[in-house]
């Protein structure tokens, strides 16, 4: 009866807490032609709704993503821990782990004598990335809140979130705690969903997955989460303006690059060094 409960009031949830917004041209001096003319600041989403619809869709979350994603999920993955530049011994904090499969395969790069913390909000995936990967002795993982982290500052040399940032309250802080928990030179990595280019395929693009994502996740019986998904790019800001978060929230050598023809954005800033 809950799971129904949700499954319900989750339309509902979308449509009041992320609204669609239109797309239109930009003024001479403001963002580029085709963004959104009002980007949030962050999820609008009350942070106990995302957690609970996490946790009812953790079971299938795995193979909802690699069907979604065309089995390309992977080399994301990949890219996003090379971004780290973390080598054997290294610590690292995975933020909106989910499943744990960026934080294994961070566990993997750092060796048995690394750290690699994974933090989520929904206790029902942090408890299958514990049960799935209970043998790396390097890798743990903590039910929390990416934007109250309980670990001191500098505690790791670099810190990840993979489509984990548009589900926070507020993005560049964030990206402040993040960069509060790793050392000064470490880096920070965002790996995200996003909007391709030119506009016209954008355009295209968004509403492709505003229609197929909603019926993949109703083969599994989520449908609702899966309106969710296509509605969080609504007004999510381009990787050009996460950029820009990025160098608020205090990070420097900040860059970014599109992946799978810019429907995912890799984004990375370092820590600056102590003064």
């Amino acid at each position: 009866m809950i799971r129904l409960c949700r499954h319900l009031a989750l339309p509902g949830l979308v449509r009041r807490f992320v609204p669609r917004l239109p797309f239109g041209a930009a003024a001479p001096g403001g963002p580029p032609a085709g963004d959104p003319p009002e980007v949030r600041p962050g999820n609008l989403v009350p942070e106990s709704h995302v957690a609970a619809m996490f946790d009812d869709i953790a079971p299938v979350y795995d193979r909802l993503n690699t069907i979604m994603t065309l089995g390309l999920d992977g080399r994301w993955r990949r890219a996003a821990v090379a971004a780290t530049a973390v080598t054997s011994g290294s610590s690292v904090v995975d933020l909106a782990c989910g499943t744990g499969k960026l934080a294994a395969a961070l566990a993997e790069q750092v060796g048995p004598f690394g750290r690699v913390v994974g933090v989520d909000l929904a206790p029902a995936m942090v408890e299958l990335a514990r049960a799935r990967y209970r043998d790396l002795v390097q890798l743990e993982f903590r039910v929390g809140n990416a934007l109250q982290l309980p670990f001191a500052d500098g505690e790791f040399d670099a810190a990840t979130i993979a489509f984990g940032l548009r589900n926070l309250a507020d993005f560049e802080a964030g990206f402040r705690e993040m960069a509060r928990v790793v050392r000064p030179g470490g880096w920070v990595v965002c790996l995200e969903l996003s909007v391709p280019r030119p506009r016209w395929w954008g355009r295209t693009y968004h509403e492709l997955f505003r229609r197929v994502a909603p019926v993949v996740g109703g083969l599994f019986g989520r449908r609702g989460a899966y309106e969710y998904l296509p509605a969080s790019l609504e007004g999510f800001p381009r990787p050009e303006h996460l950029a820009l978060t990025m160098r608020r929230a205090g990070l420097v050598d900040v860059s970014y690059r599109r992946l799978a023809l810019g429907a995912v954005a890799l984004h990375r800033g370092r820590v600056p060094a102590a003064p």
